[in-house]
């Protein structure tokens, strides 16, 4: 039996996270740890497991498998370095931390003490980004010139995301840094690291943080790759286009391509049947049969801290930022 520690209730996916773990045969939810105590202790007895105060101790069990750090990101350094130094496996929300000197020092811990780290990236398990993975990957719309990414939702004019994810403190930023984590990671997964990076930020609804933002980035071999997100957009769907020297691929409610090959013609697919482990099933996976990450690790994890900063610090600075 693989016995896990969830690590506080504060994200919203907190409660689906420890719903795939438990639902997961061979593996346990064994106990709780939240800095709300009360917040820690309500979930632990929801969950039927104890709730540890003090954080240490938790990681001091022997029975302790591996921890499931759903914390407020500000948290993360020192939860994540402490788990791996305690040898105990590690799932996390993204993002890693707010600085990649920070999570240089979260890498190094784990490496360190050669413990399965996954860190949740899901949109890469979508089935028409693993359809336009493919096709890029064989060549069949060419050179990658521009890629694109939009990833929206209403949270902030429909009033249901919770003001804490407004407070910079806790979060480093608004809608770029929670929900514009999936372009970012979508776009070093397809073409890699950027040279150069630049933001627009913008505040619609007033909460101290944006709630509107677009980075465009440039890279080594000329492609230009945008990443786009908000909490302000109503009735707008995820979308993934990708220009190349032979095609185009469109992903928007459902996926499209033209190229050569179809004598410039459009091409829907119906019918996706590429798919992929989810992290968390992943991670759990790579525990059980001690194998390797190579698409939700401690790699992709410092890269998309990356991406982040020099996202910020292009909109704190007013300037392009060199990667």
């Amino acid at each position: 039996m693989l016995n896990i520690a969830m690590v506080s209730r504060w994200h919203v996916h907190a409660d689906q996270y420890a719903k795939e773990i438990g639902e997961t045969p061979g593996v346990k939810i064994a106990a709780v740890w939240d800095d709300d105590i009360s917040r820690g202790e309500q979930w632990a007895s929801a969950l039927g497991c104890d709730f540890y105060e003090d954080y240490d101790a938790l990681l001091a069990n022997p029975e302790i498998d591996g921890v499931a750090v759903v914390s407020s990101t500000n948290l993360h350094p020192q939860l994540l370095m402490k788990a791996a130094n305690a040898k105990k496996h590690i799932y996390t929300e993204k993002v890693l931390a707010f600085s990649k000197s920070d999570a240089e020092k979260i890498r190094e811990a784990v490496v360190k003490n050669n413990i399965h780290f996954t860190i949740s990236l899901p949109h890469k398990t979508m089935a028409g980004v693993l359809q336009a993975k493919k096709m890029v990957d064989g060549g069949e719309i060419g050179q990658v010139t521009y890629m694109r990414v939009r990833n929206v939702h209403g949270g902030s004019i429909l009033g249901w995301l919770p003001d804490y994810f407004y407070d910079k403190t806790l979060c480093g930023g608004g809608a770029m840094m929670d929900l514009g984590a999936h372009p970012m990671y979508l776009l070093e997964w397809f073409l890699g690291t950027p040279q150069k990076m630049a933001s627009a930020f913008t505040q619609v609804t007033g909460r101290g943080v944006e709630d509107n933002a677009v980075s465009v980035m440039s890279f080594e071999n000329g492609a230009i790759g945008v990443s786009e997100t908000g909490f302000v957009s109503y009735c707008d769907p995820f979308t993934l286009e990708i220009s190349g020297t032979k095609g185009y691929i469109h992903v928007q409610d459902g996926f499209r391509y033209k190229n050569e090959a179809s004598n410039k013609e459009w091409v829907t697919e119906e019918h996706l049947e590429l798919t992929l482990e989810r992290p968390i099933a992943y991670w759990i996976s790579s525990i059980l049969n001690n194998t390797e990450n190579k698409l939700y690790g401690i790699d992709e994890a410092v890269a998309l801290t990356e991406f982040m900063e020099a996202a910020y610090r292009s909109w704190e600075e007013d300037k392009i930022i060199s990667l």
